[in-house]
This record gives C-alpha cells, structure tokens and sequence, in this order.
C-alpha cells in the first residue's frame, strides 16, 4: 500500500511539472517595440486571372533601423519580413490565401495518375494567441531572438489585378 501510495503522489508531481514546462515553450513578448514605427497596415490582393492566386501584404514603416525586423506572426501564418527596395524604412510580409490558387491535384481512379500529387503540408502550432488586426515581429540582439507585439493595424481596400498577381517591389 505505501508502494502504491507513493507511486500515486510521483505520478501527480511528474504532471505537475510537466505541465509547467510547457508554458516555458511560448515566447515571451516585450512590452515595448524596440524601434519607432511609423505605420502598419494590410491589404489583400487578388489576381484577376483564375487560378493567378491571392494574398495579404503586411507593410511595417519605421521611423530609424537601428535594427533589423525578421519574421512576422499574422493571423495564424509566420512570413520573413523584406525590405522594401523603393524605401529601405518599410518591411514587408507576404501571406499567400486559400483563394485563387491554382489546382495541382490530380484525382483518379488509377494510382499511377495521381503519383505526382504532393501531400497536405500539417501546420505547426502557432505560438501566439492574436487578434485579426495584431501581429508579432520578431528579431536578433545578441543571438537572442526577441518579439513584441503591434496592435490595431489598419486595413487597406483589397487590390484587384487585372491579369496576374503582383510583381515583387
């Protein structure tokens, strides 16, 4: 009976812990944005042609860059940030939509016909609980990667191409 007893209380301390160490796998976000940021805004886009795809363009201007914007976290999908070639103060987040995308797929009764299709690629677990108007950047100080939050990011009209999808700028 102590045999089980103790089993039982080394089981329930093994969870405990377990559990806890799961919360040490969320990034921690700053308080504050490390830099000035002037402006940040998304707009989606369309290709006017079926099948030219679709997406949203995350734009981030800052006011200096003392340092170097990596990734962003929007709406459940992460992207690398690039500067803009026209304006080294402003970065930019490509996310590409389910709609308009081109069909690769290949459904058939023969096997062999459907071998080049590629399969569903799983997601990972998105590490951040956000809003449809928040995001997270994250960057490099010190080989430490780092994150803060922006909220209340603007929506811009939707851009319609009229015959493909946009050129990278």
């Amino acid at each position: 009976m102590d045999f089980l007893k103790r089993l039982f209380t080394s089981s329930i301390l093994l969870l405990v812990m377990a559990s806890f160490s799961q919360c040490s796998s969320v990034p921690k976000l700053q308080k504050e944005a490390p830099i000035s940021i002037a402006d940040v805004y998304y707009q989606e886009w369309i290709a006017g042609v079926q099948g030219g795809g679709s997406g949203i363009n995350l734009f981030i201007s800052v006011s200096d860059s003392d340092i170097t914007l990596e990734t962003v976290y929007f709406r459940g999908e992460v992207a690398k940030l690039e500067v803009k070639p026209s304006n080294p103060n402003q970065y930019i987040g490509r996310f590409k939509t389910e709609m308009n995308q081109p069909k690769d797929i290949i459904l058939s009764s023969d096997p062999k016909e459907e071998y080049g299709n590629k399969m569903p690629q799983k997601k990972d677990k998105f590490p951040f609980e956000l809003a449809d108007n928040e995001c997270v950047i994250s960057y490099t100080v010190n080989d430490e990667i780092k994150y803060f939050k922006i909220s209340n990011i603007k929506n811009k009209p939707v851009i319609n191409y009229p015959s493909a999808g946009p050129k990278q700028d």
